[in-house]
């Protein structure tokens, strides 16, 4: 590398490192940035933490010639070919940096943008409340992966050069000449489209167990504003009506809420299964999950509480089709990439 793409190269790892500790724009391993040095496309690898990138290499290069010759013939399935070994993976958004033609792009689930992107409305919301200044269009829901980066192809192609994706039901893609013009962009849209949360009455937190012993193998949720999905009447009511709402949450929270009137319920629709839910719901009492609830899925837990209490009781949420949700516990590339983001 010349001092160009070196000084490149370290704003790309500070500004990771900066936005990866930010829970309103970055939750665990979620999230993906890369920048380009001539034919080489440097990458967040598959399941590794933004917020470690001045401590790990969470970079990947990869070809780029290579990638979009695939995208010119249509291959949106391709595998990336890396340009020298590494143990680590793509990230499986690879193909949406490729097509973006900035040098900076950098995908996030940032909540003030995700609030509105599981509302069926959001098109509207941005049209309102968004700068003129900014170049934008809005993408359907797509699997991650090869069916997104098609739809990305083809939405690009309709509007070319834009710098801002909306993805819905899935977060942000925004593209610059440097990290500079990228934080400008994700500045002002975070303002634009940042509402104050809805008002949640927080009710006074009831004496939560202490052991494992007296709730069985779980332990409460130490989050004070996620225990509100379970306290909290409003919220606990939406929990299973809007639950699935955008990838990471299902790929590392399941396919339902597992939400329950009392204690009793919970052991009597468990009391026969071998393995009963990692995370439940008890209402009016709190939020408990296993030892094994890993640092990831408390990420992407605290991620939708940011996303649900934002939303009013007539915001009009849509959830991921039952097929939909299908498709994404059935991914191995999803299943790679959760067993490493511990």
């Amino acid at each position: 590398m010349n001092s160009v793409t070196d000084t490149l190269k370290a704003s790309v790892i500070e500004y990771c490192s900066t936005i990866g500790t930010d829970p309103l724009l970055v939750q665990g391993a979620g999230g993906n940035v890369s920048w380009k040095d001539g034919d080489t496309l440097w990458v967040k690898a598959s399941g590794t933490w933004l917020a470690e990138a001045a401590e790990k290499d969470i970079f990947v290069a990869v070809d780029l010639p290579f990638l979009r010759t695939a995208i010119e013939t249509g291959n949106f399935s391709v595998t990336p070919r890396l340009c020298g070994e590494s143990l680590l993976r793509p990230s499986i958004e690879t193909l949406l940096h490729a097509l973006m033609p900035h040098r900076v792009v950098v995908h996030l689930h940032a909540i003030e943008i995700l609030a509105h992107l599981v509302r069926d409305n959001c098109q509207t919301d941005f049209q309102l409340l968004i700068d003129a200044s900014i170049d934008w269009t809005t993408v359907d829901y797509y699997k991650p992966g090869a069916a997104l980066a098609a739809a990305v192809s083809a939405a690009l192609a309709q509007k070319p050069n834009r710098d801002v994706l909306f993805l819905k039901n899935h977060g942000v893609v925004i593209g610059g000449a440097d990290v500079a013009e990228v934080s400008r962009i994700l500045y002002m849209l975070t303002t634009a489209l940042s509402p104050s949360p809805s008002s949640v009455c927080r009710k006074l937190l009831p004496k939560l167990p202490t052991s494992l012993g007296q709730c069985g193998q779980y332990a409460p949720v130490q989050d004070a504003d996620t225990l509100q999905l379970a306290l909290n009447t409003e919220l606990f009511n939406r929990l299973n009506s809007k639950w699935a709402l955008y990838p990471d949450h299902v790929v590392f929270l399941g396919a339902q809420a597992y939400a329950y009137k009392t204690w009793e319920a919970f052991r009597k629709e468990n009391i026969t299964k071998d393995e009963p839910p990692e995370l439940i719901f008890i209402q009016a009492k709190g939020v408990f999950v296993k030892p094994t609830f890993s640092k990831a899925k408390h990420a992407q837990l605290r991620c939708y509480y940011d996303v649900l209490v934002r939303q009013s009781p007539h915001s009009p949420v849509k959830v991921l089709t039952h097929a939909q949700i299908a498709e994404l516990l059935n991914w191995d590339a999803e299943h790679y990439r959760m067993n490493l983001a511990k």
